[in-house]
């Protein structure tokens, strides 16, 4: 909708100026305490609720991300939102004195969008924090080629697909349609199997951090990809862009190799010298500052913020000492706080009610095959040819097939650009949500006789799992 009837929609004024001015009297009439209630409900919400449905995941051999986005689709609008509509509009859409519904749900809407922001990056640098990256002294070349092919068979499956389910999409451009598509199917879920693997403890083996590794190439590309794809949407593709894009992002991490790990290594030298070794509280508010600069300085460059966080983490990774000192700090707060947040509040935009016909949920279903041939099949043969064998392949194959919400991030912006149909955002939605549940009972079934075997049963996953929560 273009920008004017938007303005005229919410206030009433068909000129520009006027509805902008009328805009900023509605939203100086809304106290901070007004706005502040419906936040606080939904928060305590939010929290209660991914916390009962991550114990509950544990007990069905799930991590407990994957309970989190369950308890997101679960009060969301398919769900909660169908079975109790009052009680959902009234916790989810509750309005705002003074102000129009649509621009009240706008209003708020920003706000937890800015929360589960802020917890990607925490959580992002947290995952960089925890990898042991001395094994692509070995693998590197393994892990270049797991991630080649985890971006380009799931994407040539991907615009096969287009092709045959574009004719009953007749509405939507043929050339965008296609690209997104091809570039849903070839994400892989950066944070969300990053924080599977730390539940597993598994972040400093040898497979993890090879599988890591590729993860973090291939959303880095994929990212840049989407940022071709998009400008293609747009009718607007220039080539220089996207080549700075690139060149920008690799001086930034060599400027974070060549300067942050000397600054990381100092840092952690003046912790083992006290006797508590922890961080203060001065320490920790410049940590904070770091971490949010190198999100801001990835954000200028294009590529995300979260990879500007994750790339700090990496830079730190060396340091034991630094790195539990910050975990200690963070991590439970991170993990209780900001990422239900992030993981629930996502799920609450998610419909699956539009998938209205057996013609449609068979399209899901050849989405869904071609995520996984392309990504955990493709990956899997690539780690193969890399020198693992056929367990451990599969095991990197496994992992590599988690998409989760970093798929949901590309399909937002395809819908946004008009190029991906409600429908398919659904069926984009469910291959989502299946390649991540899949990813942990497939991983204990093709773990015996890995390094993994040894690490899962010592990080307690098994014992806990089962129980009642």
């Amino acid at each position: 909708m273009p920008d004017k009837l938007i303005l005229a929609e919410l206030t009433g004024f068909a000129d520009r100026t006027e509805a902008v001015k009328e805009l900023v009297n509605l939203l100086r009439r809304v106290h901070v305490e007004e706005m502040l209630l419906p936040v606080l409900l939904q928060l305590i919400v939010i929290i209660l609720v991914a916390r009962l449905f991550a114990r509950l995941a544990r007990c069905v051999y799930q991590p407990g991300v994957v309970g989190e986005i369950v308890a997101g689709l679960v009060l969301g609008p398919s769900v909660f939102g169908a079975l109790f509509p009052q009680a959902f509009a009234w916790l989810f859409h509750p309005g705002l004195p003074h102000v129009p519904h649509l621009l009240a749900d706008q209003v708020l809407a920003s706000v937890f969008s800015t929360l589960s922001q802020l917890g990607l990056i925490f959580l992002l640098f947290l995952v960089g924090l925890e990898f042991d990256f001395s094994h692509l002294r070995w693998h590197g070349k393994a892990a270049f080629f797991i991630s080649l092919a985890g971006i380009v068979l799931p994407f040539v499956l991907g615009l096969g697909l287009a092709e045959w389910i574009h004719p009953y999409l007749p509405q939507l451009p043929k050339l965008g349609f296609s690209l997104f598509l091809a570039t849903a199917l070839s994400i892989t879920a950066l944070p969300i199997l990053g924080r599977m693997m730390m539940e597993l403890q598994i972040t400093r083996t040898r497979l993890g951090t090879i599988t890591i590794s590729a993860a973090a190439v291939d959303d880095a590309g994929g990212w840049i990809l989407l940022a071709a794809v998009a400008a293609i949407a747009r009718a607007d593709f220039r080539p220089g862009p996207i080549i700075l894009m690139a060149a920008e992002t690799m001086g930034f991490a060599l400027l974070l190799v060549f300067l942050g790990r000397p600054i990381a290594r100092w840092f952690a030298s003046r912790l083992a010298e006290r006797s508590d070794g922890e961080i203060t509280v001065n320490e920790l508010a410049v940590l904070l500052a770091i971490v949010l600069l190198c999100a801001l300085a990835t954000n200028l460059i294009g590529i995300f913020a979260i990879f500007g966080a994750f790339l700090l983490g990496a830079v730190c990774s060396r340091e034991a000492v630094l790195r539990d000192a910050i975990r200690r700090r963070m991590l439970d707060f991170i993990t209780a706080f900001f990422l239900p947040i992030f993981f629930t509040y996502t799920g609450l935009r998610t419909d699956i009610g539009t998938l209205d016909s057996w013609m449609l949920w068979g399209f899901c279903g050849l989405v869904c095959l071609a995520a996984i041939i392309g990504k955990l099949v493709g990956c899997m043969l690539a780690a193969r040819w890399g020198g693992f064998n056929w367990r451990e392949s599969f095991c990197i194959g496994t992992m590599m097939n988690t998409r989760a919400l970093m798929a949901l991030v590309v399909i937002n912006i395809g819908r946004d650009l008009g190029v991906i149909s409600p429908s398919m955002f659904c069926m984009l939605v469910i291959m989502a949500v299946v390649t991540t549940l899949m990813t942990t009972p497939l991983l204990l079934l093709a773990m015996r006789g890995t390094e993994l075997e040894a690490y899962i049963r010592a990080s307690g996953f098994l014992s806990e799992a089962g129980k009642n929560p």
